[in-house]
């Protein structure tokens, strides 16, 4: 798109408020690189420096870096990821030789990637990512065809879109670390609000979500999540929606809710005075299931967010909806999360629920994305589960959401036993109460019923979570079956010794 140099400077103060801009032209500089954008223009280079308060680390920051020609802005292509997996064996110059296949066909790899195979060979799996847009798509579809002709199994990894026709396989993460290219990819920022948000007026609360959502930004894992003081105002907003909603878990919220509120209180701080931080309850939580949080800035794709599940990794946000309206909030907030969503991830059973929708989300088409987003809905969010002859609630929207907490379950809504092959055509409104809800048996056959789903979907592979790891391996080849075989023989046998001793207790 070009767009005029003094529409889009326009378009950028109203955009950013409160900041300074400074727009400079210059030549393209060769000590660029990695840069997320195409630059291969044959014009001057606009460079957007955005100040920032005195405060920060830095004065300036490179806000946008596109070309400037004949008193046009022409914003650059943005460069999506592919990924290719392969094995090849260990024999002296082997790897030269693919990689001069990629040089041939003039790729840019921007990381490479080598691991111990799985197989019985000795060989290396090697993970190379690419930068692709449409322009060099042939080239890069070239490279894939020259590397299979030459006897290598290669599987492709694609992001962006899906084109017709061709058969190719969405990116996904392989590793844990890698859930952190999901940080500058929210739909929503935390600092961008709608008109109609309660606290679109108010430019303190405004600039307080900025100033966390930037926290968030920046975040990498390994770290410790980074802690935030907030302010009384924040703590008493918390404090009235903690008030309110414990006394209603006690007659709605399901057993493994009230079993493990006691605990986080008891471990993590949680009080009708003190907001938790993320780093002390996904130390709990890691404990008790393996599930951790991280901070995200705002929200996430359907496919980013559900990939986190995959690694029993949950995106969490950690600002405090607006003061005026302390039981509503138009998005997530923390809140919603410590509130509805973490006190559940403590419980083994659906942990490993969360966990089923996340491997099927990997890799798996756009439609198929919309199917698991659905079921995600009308169960991590909205589900309900008998419990004894009763029924009570175990979604996170539902347990964060007074008015909807008691509507559940209240006999006005329709209420059907869950099955996800239903449930996934299920439309369902967002900006007022459901008219239906599912009904769990257990969290454990929601688990089995979500297995049988996740296996009609269309993927050319399947997939295992290593926890040892924290990475999916992708079972597409004998040794790595036999490998998985092994592992579940010797898991087997620690289960039957097992057996056999409580046998001879008994």
């Amino acid at each position: 798109p070009v767009h005029s140099f003094k529409k889009l400077k326009q378009w950028y103060q109203r955009r950013v408020r409160g900041y300074n801009f400074h727009f400079i032209l210059s030549k393209p500089p060769n000590h660029y690189t990695n840069l997320p954008f195409d630059y291969h223009h044959p014009s001057n280079f606009l460079l957007i420096l955005l100040q920032l308060p005195s405060n920060t680390f830095t004065t300036y920051t490179t806000f946008l870096f596109c070309s400037y020609n004949n008193n046009q802005i022409i914003l650059p292509k943005k460069m999506s990821r592919t990924s290719i997996l392969f094995s090849i064996s260990d024999r002296v110059g082997v790897l030269e030789e693919y990689l001069s296949v990629i040089k041939r066909h003039d790729v840019n790899m921007t990381r490479i990637e080598s691991r111990p195979s799985k197989n019985s060979n000795w060989d290396y799996d090697f993970f190379l990512d690419f930068e692709s847009n449409p322009d060099n798509q042939d080239k890069v579809d070239g490279m894939l065809a020259e590397l299979r002709e030459s006897g290598v199994e290669v599987t492709k990894l694609s992001e962006g879109e899906i084109q017709k026709g061709v058969s190719q396989v969405p990116w996904f993460p392989r590793k844990i670390s890698d859930l952190d290219e999901f940080g500058n990819k929210t739909l929503e920022y935390g600092s961008e609000l709608s008109a109609d948000h309660p606290g679109f007026t108010d430019e303190v609360y405004r600039e307080r979500r900025r100033v966390i959502t930037e926290i968030a930004q920046t975040y990498k894992h390994g770290n410790p999540i980074p802690r935030i003081e907030y302010t009384p105002d924040e703590i008493k907003t918390w404090g009235q929606v903690y008030s309110g909603l414990k006394k209603l878990f006690v007659t709605h919220a399901c057993r493994q809710h009230r079993y493990v509120f006691p605990l986080l209180e008891q471990n993590c701080g949680y009080s009708a005075d003190n907001i938790p931080q993320l780093q002390d309850v996904s130390n709990f939580l890691k404990e008790c299931t393996g599930f951790t949080l991280r901070p995200v800035t705002g929200l996430l794709s359907s496919r980013d967010f559900l990939n986190g599940f995959a690694f029993r990794v949950f995106h969490a946000t950690q600002y405090v909806r607006h003061h005026s309206t302390p039981f509503y909030t138009p998005e997530p907030d923390v809140c919603h999360e410590l509130l509805g969503h973490a006190p559940l991830f403590a419980d083994p059973d659906f942990a490993d629920f969360s966990q089923e929708i996340g491997l099927a989300s990997l890799g798996a088409s756009d439609e198929d994305i919309e199917k698991l987003a659905t079921c995600y809905w009308y169960t991590v969010e909205f589900g309900l589960c008998k419990e004894a002859e009763t029924v009570k609630a175990y979604g996170a929207g539902l347990l964060s959401s007074f008015g909807e907490l008691e509507y559940s379950l209240s006999g006005k809504p329709e209420l059907r036993p869950f099955d996800p092959f239903e449930a996934c055509k299920v439309k369902y409104p967002i900006t007022q109460y459901q008219p239906l809800y599912f009904v769990a048996d257990s969290f454990q056959g929601s688990k089995e019923k979500m297995r049988h789903f996740a296996e009609t979907l269309e993927r050319p592979f399947s997939l295992r979570y290593n926890p040892y790891t924290q990475s999916v391996e992708i079972l597409d080849t004998r040794d790595k079956l036999v490998n998985l075989a092994n592992t579940i023989k010797s898991q087997a046998a620690s289960l039957s010794s097992a057996l056999q001793k409580l046998k001879f207790l008994d």
